[in-house]
């Protein structure tokens, strides 16, 4: 059984309101039973982490692809101030 310190998953709980329902019930449908399989394996979960570094690793070359055609075109890095300019502030 469930014990107190444990977590109870939705598919769990059902699990369990399905077997009192088919223990109190003669004719239950084979709809309510539901597995013992829990939603989120380990295995999905370090698919998610490997899919979460591809993204990133994605990311952080598009901008420095985006760096360095930037500075290619002006001469400057991306979001440096060049020379002579202001800032923003009133002239």
């Amino acid at each position: 059984m469930i014990t107190k310190s444990e977590m109870v998953s939705r598919r769990k709980a059902l699990s369990l309101i399905g077997s009192v329902a088919a223990f109190g019930l003669a004719t239950v449908p084979a709809v309510l039973t539901v597995s013992d399989a829990e939603a989120q394996t380990v295995g999905m979960q370090r698919r998610q982490e490997r899919r979460e570094g591809r993204h990133q690793r994605r990311d952080d070359r598009r901008t420095g692809r985006t760096e360095r055609r930037e500075e290619r075109r002006t001469g400057t890095a991306a979001g440096a101030v060049p020379a002579g300019t202001t800032t923003g502030a009133a002239k």
